[in-house]
């Protein structure tokens, strides 16, 4: 049984059962959403009716939410007579039916039957829970805008991995991706940008037409809807204080514009950090206030992540206003503004019983008491944070930045940053080990990030993600032994059936002999790093 990611615990028996035309559900309390899930999909794959039973039938799933099982553990058993998936709740019931449906191999991920194709379960009993509560992966669609239906798509990925949480990076300084209605310009004018960067930023080449694109409200609800049904929380991203030209190319005033002509900024068409930073005024606190009501009604999420990374602050150290607040506020220096501004939302957002995350940085000046951080610059991040009380997110550049190459072969397209194999990610270990046991449990779990600079469509997010999102996975939710000692040549023995899975679902990944001639992009720089990333 080629699972990914790999169970906990697994018994097979001989023999098998096989569904026929009067396979059925039976959909114990809370667990009518994955019946639905399971009509539409494993319905469509093999044309089954699937049609409500009652639990003395023969030839029944029988989905139930049994107490004593942790939330999202599940119990899958395959029987002569029928099949039973049992979760701690619904999310569990939900990931042993994703467990079931991998079982009946990969033609259960298409979305029409195969003529002939007959339908059987190996009997076997399957015990099984994650390891992290937060397995997530991060999609940045302000650089290059991914629509509606391709979201809902990753949303099938990474259930499909059991993977929980999608972390949407919805602003930046080349897109605002979410409509604001008390500020109709953030779309209007941010959305879209003129020209686009082709390749590394120190590339010559640029694509000479516009780009853009966002989200409607009612889209995002469709999305965070969507995503519910699958048991996956939407942790949206608005950044602050820095990646904010875009923001202020549609309302200049939230510039510091005592240093620069704000009104002469438009949407950045390049990529790296940019200078163009928020004022720390009050007109732009109440702005982002505004900001921040309207995606509180949109995410019902317990985490707002805010981003904080990579703020320059030469121009707050030109700025007399920004000066001034420095001096009125008592603070040491520009990083105590920086913390002020963060430790602003966050007790904006606590006194709206939500919780605040961001970049490590946001760790420089000080931070509050409830804010997490999401460690990406190497694991030193999150040991700090986590020596310091506040919860983590271990998603450190040099292991599971996925928009790195995955090869040093000259045919790697645009090839960004350090080599990252796959074995590299399945060895990545999200707890470090200088953590005591104490100090460890504020490691809420992991999350995969995808920086889109140089993945301009659906095809090149699919190729850096696979098949080292799979790997990632299975390290997110299988207790793995320590990274030296884990089974990489099972991995791939067990990845080489999930590759069918993948074929199923249309996913253009990057394939173990190297990137097909079409996912190649010759000619266009990018900027690979030699040698091996640092550990920390």
């Amino acid at each position: 049984m080629d699972l990914i990611p790999l169970p906990h615990r697994t018994e097979r028996a001989e023999g098998f059962f096989e569904l026929g035309d009067g396979f059925g559900i039976e959909a114990g309390p809370g667990t009518e959403g994955t019946a639905r899930w399971l009509r539409a999909t494993l319905g469509a794959a093999t044309g089954l009716a699937l049609p409500s039973k009652k639990g003395d039938e023969y030839d029944v799933l029988h989905l139930s939410v049994r107490p004593g099982l942790d939330a999202e553990e599940y119990r899958l058993v395959v029987a002569p007579h029928g099949v039973h998936v049992q979760g701690g709740s619904p999310a569990g019931v939900f990931w042993g039916a994703q467990t079931m449906l991998q079982l009946l191999g990969p033609d259960a991920f298409r979305r029409a039957p195969l003529p002939g194709r007959t339908w059987r379960l190996p009997l076997t009993e399957i015990r099984d829970a994650p390891r992290f509560r937060w397995r997530g992966v991060m999609l940045d669609v302000a650089r290059h805008f991914m629509p509606k239906d391709g979201v809902l798509r990753y949303l099938d990925l990474l259930a499909a991995h059991k993977l929980n949480v999608f972390h949407f990076h919805l602003t930046d300084d080349q897109g605002w991706r979410v409509e604001i209605r008390k500020y109709p310009r953030l779309t209007e004018v941010g959305s879209w940008r003129a020209r686009t960067k082709f390749g590394h930023r120190a590339s010559p080449l640029w694509e000479e037409k516009p780009h853009g694109g966002y989200y409607t409200q009612d889209d995002i609800r469709e999305i965070v809807a969507y995503a519910a049904e699958r048991h996956i929380t939407v942790v949206p991203e608005i950044d602050v204080p820095g990646h904010s030209q875009a923001a202020i190319a549609a309302y200049p005033e939230l510039g510091n514009t005592d240093v620069v002509d704000t009104t002469a900024l438009s949407v950045w068409d390049t990529w790296g950090i940019n200078p163009n930073v928020l004022a720390p005024t009050d007109n732009t606190l109440r702005f982002y206030e505004g900001v921040f009501e309207e995606v509180l009604e949109l995410f019902p999420s317990e985490f707002i992540h805010v981003g904080g990374d990579e703020c320059p602050k030469d121009q707050w150290r030109q700025s007399p206003t920004a000066q001034e607040r420095i001096r009125e506020l008592g603070l040491k220096d520009e990083d105590e503004l920086q913390a002020w501004f963060i430790g602003h939302f966050d007790s904006w957002l606590t006194a709206r019983g939500r919780r605040l995350i961001g970049w490590d940085e946001i760790l420089e000046g000080g931070l509050a008491k409830g804010a997490a951080v999401s460690s990406w610059r190497g694991y030193a991040g999150g040991v700090a944070a986590a020596r310091a009380g506040h919860d983590v997110v271990m998603c450190p550049e040099q292991q599971v930045y996925l928009d790195h190459r995955q090869d040093a072969g000259a045919d790697e397209p645009v090839p960004i940053g350090f080599v990252r194999t796959l074995e590299d990610v399945y060895r990545f270990e999200p707890v470090p080990a200088e953590l005591t046991p104490d100090e460890a449990r504020h490691v809420l779990g992991t999350q995969a990030n995808l920086w889109t600079e140089v993945m301009e469509d659906r095809a090149r997010v699919d190729y850096q993600a696979f098949p080292r999102l799979a790997a990632f996975a299975e390290v997110a939710w299988s207790g793995l032994p320590a990274p030296a000692e884990r089974d990489f040549a099972g991995f791939e023995r067990r990845l080489a059936a999930h590759y069918g899975r993948l074929d199923a679902l249309g996913v253009a990944y990057r394939p173990p002999t190297g990137p097909r001639p079409w996912q190649r992009r010759p000619g266009v720089p990018g900027r690979p790093i030699d040698g091996p990333p640092p550990n920390r």
